[in-house]
């Protein structure tokens, strides 16, 4: 046990950061590979892989996972800040790099290969541009001479402009999602959140009208007799099948037969398997981890860590939702992974960034630093009535 009393790096860390937060994300990160185990063998052999092939990768995956996750929730505030601008920068040059020379799979060029690692750049980019989007509405509320709400637009755009070349719907609306969350945290009027709404069904028209995968996914949502719902169908067929403890681990038949079983469908082949009720409790999971960091946000005085924890908690929780949304067909597909328990490395490394940086943002830090922080605003809030006196 750690003694309050050590002055350690290691024992300060400890008792400052939220555990019972941590210890939920461990939860799922153990989970993915449990469930790994569950659903992925039948499909690593449909394609002529070791049997545990995907199970091998998920539990390499694990410790530098979780060595990102740690490393990056000992940073500062701005520390956190400075490595989202960096990892921002390096993804946006990787997005772009996949426009031309990325892997192309199922007519979409969302992954780069270097020396054999496949990587997505959008997943590492999501983090990093909810941190800065934070950080820019926060200097925009608080400083008259900082543009910061017309940056943070300019800084979706950006992305957007790269998502949809690639193209990725989910991310697009994902991430514009959030952002707009955001904006309105930060005292958007509701004039823009009727325009931007207004945007938001202009641009999901344009992408049915303009995007011939787009339009068939909504198609077959809205009318399955248009096209082919294999997935979605025996996902359904596996929650119906299931009751509330499923047919046993290693009994279910949709991970058979499904291609997606491992990834996109995880949550299906764990509710046939493991039952209704085992999903229950992994929703709980999820629903435990964004409802700490909204707490978190709400108390906290510093707005762009205010805006930061409740963003990276949204983007994770949405993530989650659209997951299982679709797994219950009460979505169009969307190609969105269940965080840390579907394959994938791109996907863990950047869910663990991204958790990284909301336990390093929802640390108990020294009321020094939060003196420091109420000295500053009040000094910017002095400023701006000064500059309005003169004016008048």
């Amino acid at each position: 046990m750690i003694s309050r009393a050590e002055r350690t790096v290691f024992g300060e860390w400890w008792w400052t950061i939220d555990r019972a937060l941590l210890f939920a994300v461990g939860a799922l990160m153990v989970l993915g590979v449990v469930l790994s185990l569950a659903a992925s063998p039948p499909v690593a052999e449909r394609i002529g892989l070791d049997l545990f092939h995907f199970v091998n990768r998920q539990a390499l995956f694990l410790p530098p996972a979780i060595a990102i996750m740690i490393g990056v929730s000992f940073l500062s505030p701005r520390q956190v800040r400075r490595l989202a601008w960096i990892v921002f920068a390096i993804g946006m040059l990787l997005l772009a790099v996949t426009l031309f020379a990325g892997t192309e799979i199922k007519g979409a060029r969302r992954w780069v290969s270097f020396a054999g690692v496949v990587i997505q750049p959008s997943e590492f980019v999501k983090p990093a541009f909810v941190v800065l989007a934070a950080w820019l509405f926060a200097e925009g509320s608080e400083r008259r001479d900082m543009p910061g709400h017309i940056m943070a637009t300019a800084l979706l755009g950006s992305v957007l402009s790269l998502l949809v070349l690639q193209p990725d719907l989910g991310q697009t609306i994902l991430t514009t999602t959030v952002w707009g969350a955001l904006f309105f945290l930060a005292g958007l009027p509701w004039i823009w959140v009727v325009g931007l709404g207004g945007c938001g069904v202009v641009g999901l028209t344009a992408a049915y009208e303009l995007l011939p995968h787009v339009a068939r996914r909504i198609d077959r949502f809205m009318d399955p007799e248009t096209g082919d719902n294999f997935q979605i169908e025996k996902a359904t067929e596996a929650f119906t099948s299931a009751g509330w403890f499923g047919k046993g681990p290693g009994e279910g038949t949709v991970k058979r037969i499904i291609p997606d079983g491992h990834t996109d469908f995880i949550f299906a082949v764990t509710a046939e398997e493991f039952g209704v009720l085992f999903c229950i409790c992994i929703v709980t999971i999820y629903a435990f981890i964004v409802m700490r960091g909204l707490m978190h946000a709400r108390r906290e005085q510093d707005g762009y860590v205010r805006l930061a924890i409740a963003g990276l908690s949204m983007l994770f929780g949405l993530q989650s939702a659209i997951n299982m949304s679709v797994n219950l067909h009460m979505m169009p597909a969307k190609g969105m992974t269940l965080p840390f328990v579907s394959y994938g490395g791109s996907s863990m490394f950047a869910l663990a960034l991204g958790m990284g940086m909301l336990l390093a943002l929802t640390r108990r830090r020294p009321r020094t630093d939060t003196l420091a922080a109420e000295i500053a605003r009040h000094a910017r809030r002095h400023e701006r009535s000064e500059g309005a006196e003169a004016m008048a």
